[in-house]
């Protein structure tokens, strides 16, 4: 993972809101200094964890100028700049760059945009105008277009296309993506070591706004190829990060962090806090794991 620029965890940190559903920046500094203090080398800024879809454009704008200037060098930044139209996708790119953002996450085409290859392809080679690597986003089930490992391999001839983010969850289609050789990023939680193991080039990962400290220990894990420790630390973070996978993933990761003392408010409307019977699942899976965060130095 070294040799690439976005190696390592990279976190999809939460967008905290106020109680009256405003952006709440005081708060999204404090968060972002709590997570480097617990070692985080990367963050992904207005991500989908982030609510990034049920932010304005301004807003969007506004929290990736906070975040990034609150970073000021001691972590990557990356934001997510998608949008419906290449315009705006543009403008935003050009906005993170002027912010001193290290590269962006653009979704495909969405809502009935293109989804043959060479529509793909154009739409990225567009992007690429916006002068920030790129990693592409496959996350098929959302957003109806596959990145095939073919796909891919022509994607990586475009100037500033970087990475592919698989959040598929599905393993044996992310290792055909890795098998190209081109650096593939694990998006998907519950897959975090075997990615790792099968040779992700990085992560982005929301769920561990919960536990920041365990989840760095078992990416050192695997870098360090101490595939015993990252086995014995997954063992701990595992029935947390299947559990919101199944479902309501970003309301969950709101109520997991608020539990474990990361909250950042509310997600905002049309979102609802997560439902009683989820949530007390979700406590129940957390008690192992935050006294294992806690025990760590």
């Amino acid at each position: 993972m070294s040799a690439f620029a976005f190696s390592g965890l990279n976190l999809a940190i939460t967008t905290p809101f106020t109680t009256q559903g405003k952006v709440d920046h005081a708060r999204f500094e404090s968060l972002i200094e709590r997570y480097l203090a617990a070692g985080v080398n990367g963050f992904v800024l207005s991500s989908g964890t982030g609510m990034h879809v049920y932010l304005s454009q301004e807003e969007s704008k506004a929290l990736v100028a906070v975040g990034a200037k609150a970073i000021n060098g001691r972590a990557r930044v990356i934001v997510q700049t998608s949008a419906l139209l290449v315009e705006d996708v543009l403008e935003r790119t050009r906005h993170a760059a002027d912010c001193g953002a290290d590269g962006v996450m653009v979704l495909p085409p969405f809502f009935e945009g293109p989804t043959d290859d060479q529509g793909i392809i154009d739409f990225y080679a567009a992007v690429s105008d916006g002068g920030l690597p790129i990693i592409g986003y496959n996350v098929p089930q959302a957003v109806g277009v596959e990145v095939t490992p073919s796909l891919f391999e022509q994607l990586s001839r475009i100037p500033n296309f970087a990475s592919v983010k698989d959040s598929s969850g599905d393993l044996a289609a992310q290792a055909s993506l890795i098998r190209t050789g081109l650096p593939t990023m694990n998006g998907a939680d519950p897959l975090v070591p075997y990615a790792l193991f099968a040779g992700a080039a990085g992560l982005i990962w929301g769920g561990a706004n919960m536990a920041p400290k365990t989840c760095v220990a078992v990416v050192k894990a695997a870098r360090e190829q101490d595939w015993s420790r990252a086995r014995d630390i997954w063992r701990v973070l595992e029935p947390v990060m299947s559990l919101i996978w199944q479902g309501d993933y970003v309301q969950s990761v709101y109520a997991g962090a608020a539990l474990a003392g990361y909250g950042a408010g509310e997600p905002r409307r049309p979102l609802a806090r997560l439902g009683e019977d989820r949530n007390g699942a979700l406590k129940a899976a957390l008690e192992p794991l935050i006294a294992f965060e806690s025990d760590l130095a």
